[in-house]
């Protein structure tokens, strides 16, 4: 994505915009891979030298608080990080542990009226097609 898309997207949810606010936005926007910490800061590291794993947390942490992104406890060893704020589910491998998206999920649940939900996540934990070929 281009650097103003990012920065007006950012502004959408009151963040100010960084160089490495726009750079780990734009990587969670164009990996879906539901990267970790420390795959952002892998790939961005060369690139921005003055980046740390701390400021990448911090960032994450202030994207997920302004609902700019998603925070996922589907992986039991590191959260997860989404750039897609669309209701939908997600699906982690056993095998290979990569998650992917799960589109197009209806939600029909009846909740009482005492609740407000402000977050929901389904996830499936199973084989992915390369992986139960192999087995």
């Amino acid at each position: 994505m281009k650097t103003k898309q990012i920065s007006e997207y950012l502004n959408k949810f009151q963040i100010k915009s960084s160089i490495q606010r726009i750079a780990i936005m734009d990587y969670l926007m164009t990996h879906h891979t539901h990267p970790t910490v420390d795959e952002i800061y892998n790939s961005l590291s060369d690139t921005i030298p003055t980046l740390s794993k701390t400021t990448i947390y911090n960032t994450l942490k202030l994207f997920y608080d302004c609902g700019a992104v998603l925070m996922l406890g589907i992986d039991e060893k590191n959260l997860r990080f989404d750039g897609n704020i669309e209701p939908h589910a997600h699906f982690r491998c056993k095998s290979c542990n990569r998650i992917f998206d799960i589109m197009n999920i209806k939600y029909n649940v009846d909740i009482s009226s005492d609740f407000e939900i402000c977050e929901t996540q389904i996830y499936y934990v199973g084989y992915c097609n390369e992986c139960k070929k192999k087995h």
